[in-house]
């Protein structure tokens, strides 16, 4: 099964969509999260070359992605260093690897084929209380997603999506609660075609 590379194709993904749900200051945490750390030049504003490559970012204006950085460096998810030979380091703190995470999740999309397979995922989960919050943000994200809503705790979906479902679980760490079918027919099937339109 094809795995997904850590957050990277997502973040790639959003950051040359049209999503609406783009904001400066999440495009400067994903640009930085995608680099891993920015080294720039201090007398050189490359920084803003590097956000330009992007089709999220050029939405706007060097100012604007300047007071992004500036507020994620004040919320204590970027840290950026003077370095001796006048370049600056920006990099993303432990509570930034938190924040992308989410952030990931949030804008997760699942591509869909240009025919379908005649199969379902039937995607099932018994999630303990413990896990109340990540519980919430897979229902959430299931009905974002256009899941179908078998029963409550089971949803129905036309198309591959294990890859993605098991990165949501695994950023919340509750994919061994988890199991995903594949399965060639359900009985009320009309139903559920009549809802994914096929």
């Amino acid at each position: 099964m094809h795995k997904i590379n850590d957050l990277k194709q997502s973040i790639e993904t959003f950051l040359d969509s049209d999503s609406s749900y783009a904001t400066a200051t999440k495009i400067a945490l994903a640009i930085i999260a995608l680099g891993g750390v920015l080294i720039i030049g201090a007398m050189a504003p490359n920084i803003f070359q590097v956000f330009g490559k992007f089709k999220q970012s050029r939405r706007y204006s060097d100012k604007q992605l300047r007071n992004a950085l500036y507020n994620l460096k004040r919320q204590n998810l970027i840290e950026i260093v003077q370095e001796k030979d006048d370049k600056i380091k920006i990099r993303l703190t432990n509570k930034g690897c938190v924040r992308i995470k989410g952030f990931s999740a949030d804008i997760l999309i699942i591509p869909r084929p240009k025919k379908w397979d005649k199969k379902w995922r039937i995607v099932i989960f018994d999630i303990p209380n413990k896990f109340t919050k990540a519980r919430e943000v897979l229902r959430r994200k299931l009905k974002d997603l256009e899941f179908y809503q078998l029963q409550r705790s089971v949803w129905v979906y036309p198309y591959p999506c294990e890859d993605e479902i098991l990165f949501i679980a695994n950023i919340f760490r509750v994919e061994s609660f988890i199991e995903i079918l594949t399965v060639e027919k359900l009985l009320h099937e009309d139903k559920i075609r009549r809802f994914f339109e096929l």
